[in-house]
C-alpha cells in the first residue's frame, strides 16, 4: 500500500491493485481488512501503535518526539494518508488513537478539573491540524523532527506560563516571547 500510495492517489487504488502487488487474492485481503481505509490504518498500528510501551516513557514529551520522528521517517506515506477524506479516514482513526497518547502527554502540563475532556480534545485537534500542515511544509520553513517539537513544546510551555501568571495576578515575564500574529 505504501507503494501504491506513492504512484497515485488513494482514491484511484482498488483493493485489484492492493492484491496484485501484493500478490494475494481478495478473499484473503478481506479476511484480514474490511477495507482498504482499514489497510492504511493497519499500516500506522502495526508501525507505531504496537511498538509502545506508555510506562517506558518518563514523560509526554518523549512520547510526543518519538511519534512525530515515525510520522517524519514515513512522511511521504502520511502526507498521503492524511488526504483521504470520508468516513473510516486515516484522520479519524488517528484521533481515536492518539487521545490516550495526548491523555498521557497532557497529563504533566495541564490543571485537572471537569474540564479535561475539552483540553484533551482541543489540544488533540489543535496537535493534529499542525501535524498535517507540517508534514505538508505548510509553515514557513520545512521544520524536522527535532524542530518541530521544540516549537511545539515552546508555545505550551509559553501559554502554561502565562496562564498560570495570570491566574495568581502576576505580571507576565518580559523574558517570554508569545509570537503576535501580524494584523
Amino acid at each position: 500500500m505504501k507503494k501504491l500510495m506513492k504512484q497515485r492517489p488513494f482514491e484511484k487504488i482498488s483493493v485489484s491493485d492492493i492484491c496484485n502487488d501484493c500478490g494475494i487474492n481478495r478473499k484473503s485481503f478481506y479476511y484480514h481488512f474490511r477495507d482498504k481505509y482499514d489497510l492504511v490504518n493497519w499500516i500506522f498500528y502495526v508501525g507505531f501503535v504496537s511498538e509502545l510501551d506508555l510506562n517506558s516513557y518518563d514523560s509526554g514529551w518523549e512520547l510526543m518526539k518519538d511519534m512525530l520522528e515515525y510520522f517524519w521517517r514515513e512522511r511521504d506515506f502520511y502526507r498521503a494518508a492524511l488526504k483521504i477524506e470520508g468516513q473510516n479516514s486515516f484522520k479519524e482513526y488517528l484521533m481515536e488513537t492518539a487521545k490516550p497518547m495526548e491523555e498521557f502527554f497532557l497529563q504533566d502540563i495541564l490543571p485537572h478539573n471537569e474540564n479535561d475532556q475539552f483540553y484533551i480534545d482541543f489540544i488533540t485537534d489543535a496537535l493534529l491540524a499542525s501535524l498535517v500542515r507540517w508534514l505538508e511544509n505548510g509553515y514557513d520553513h520545512e521544520m524536522d523532527a527535532d524542530e518541530f517539537p521544540e516549537k511545539i513544546r515552546g508555545i505550551i510551555d509559553s501559554m502554561a506560563g502565562n496562564v498560570d501568571l495570570e491566574k495568581h495576578g502576576i505580571a507576565k515575564d518580559p523574558d517570554i516571547e508569545i509570537p503576535q500574529r501580524e494584523k
